[in-house]
């Protein structure tokens, strides 16, 4: 006869899951190890023989699920091409891990200057004092960017934001991607503001794809997040993956939960989100109060012909200029009493950042002027409210601003 354990063994002891069907949605696997059968099958696994989950940091079947849709959802009715993706603790931790993945010191990255300032401050504080340069050109031109590439072989990554935070401004996807090949350069894109609904990157030739899944993929501002996506699954699990289970940027089955929900609304959300942000890029346009509209919808937007490219719809994201200065600026954000003032985006509802004070606060006055990021330009996450509200705040805060 078995011999029965202690009861305080038995507290101690996990039971077989009671399980007898499959769940609806997708469990939350809140552990931080995985048992094995045997030590040969952990053998096997350890020497790379058969796949299988071992610690938490390696990978999680709630991450590494939630990682699959994102990676099918950018490849998605994409002939060819069998995408992989790994989830991180944020877009920053993807960012950094895709550069450590790749590149060395005495490498160079060449990226444009109105990037996210949390981007631009990572790869001039971070990359730049551990030998791995970035490069400042106009990514819109690619004369320049050719030029760029043919002049230096240190040049080994092509990063850009299309369209750019906060400017709006879009880069051509298919040349970049294109020259970057040409230079045997790999190309990466963030895509966080148009998510792979309204724009595929893959589609142009881009071998990385960057997403903040804080913001549209989650899209209810309830958890911090990050994905890498590669056209080539075998790099990524060959250069990046690595990096991450050693680096640690790994993300948690928490975060990809959340992010997981999120996306079961998200061409829902992104809809009226472009709406939205169509309808008030147009009010915008037409204020007696408002210097510049920067929205790819509107057809003088100098990248407008580009985007309706490049893109199924113009996303949720604007930014506009008030006339006047900076006081003029902070004096219109004080006002605001329906929209929300926070240093993010993609939520519901409507958010706003005034980028010379906050996002973009420690880039160089004059560079960040350079690159039409202004002291009075307030960037706008249009939400899915009425857009009757939208418009009613921000026109109440400009007569008084």
């Amino acid at each position: 006869m078995k011999k029965s354990i202690g009861i305080q063994s038995a507290c101690v002891r996990e039971i077989n899951e009671n399980r007898t069907t499959k769940p609806h949605i997708l469990p939350l696997y809140a552990t931080s190890s995985f048992e094995l059968d045997d030590i040969d099958q952990g053998m096997r696994i350890f020497k790379g023989q058969e796949t299988g989950h071992v610690y938490g940091r390696y990978g999680n079947p709630t991450m590494d699920t939630v990682a699959k849709k994102i990676a099918q959802l950018e490849s998605h009715q994409l002939p060819g091409i069998e995408a992989g993706a790994i989830l991180f603790s944020s877009g920053m931790s993807a960012i950094l891990t895709l550069i450590l993945g790749l590149l060395k010191s005495g490498d160079k990255i060449l990226t444009q200057a109105n990037l996210y300032g949390g981007t631009t401050e990572q790869f001039l504080k971070i990359m730049q004092p551990n030998g791995i340069i970035p490069v400042f050109v106009d990514l819109s031109d690619v004369e320049q960017v050719e030029r760029a590439l043919s002049a230096d072989g240190n040049i080994k990554l092509v990063y850009a934001e299309s369209p750019a935070n906060p400017t709006m401004a879009c880069i051509d996807l298919d040349r970049v991607a294109s020259l970057a090949k040409k230079y045997n350069a790999y190309s990466a894109v963030d895509n966080t503001f148009m998510t792979p609904y309204l724009q595929q990157p893959f589609a142009f030739g881009i071998d990385f794809i960057v997403h903040s899944t804080t913001k549209y993929l989650n899209g209810h501002g309830n958890s911090i997040a990050g994905a890498l996506v590669a056209k080539d699954a075998d790099l990524l699990k060959e250069k990046i993956w690595p990096v991450m289970k050693l680096a640690g940027t790994n993300g948690n089955p928490w975060d990809a939960w959340l992010t997981n929900n999120g996306l079961k609304t998200l061409g829902l959300r992104m809809d009226r989100h472009s709406a939205n942000a169509m309808e008030l890029a147009l009010h915008l346009d037409s204020h007696a109060r408002i210097a510049r509209v920067n929205y790819p919808g509107l057809s003088n937007h100098p990248s407008h012909q580009l985007a309706k490219r490049q893109m199924k719809a113009f996303g949720g994201m604007l930014s506009f200029e008030i006339n006047g200065d900076l006081q003029a600026a902070v004096n219109f954000m004080r006002k605001l009493r329906f929209c929300i003032l926070a240093p993010t985006l993609g939520d519901v509802d409507t958010l706003i950042l005034h980028p010379a004070t906050m996002s973009h606060i420690n880039i160089d006055p004059k560079v960040r002027h350079q690159q039409g990021i202004s002291d009075n330009l307030i960037r706008v996450s249009v939400g899915i409210e009425d857009i009757e509200d939208i418009i009613q705040d921000i026109d109440s805060s400009l007569s008084g601003a």
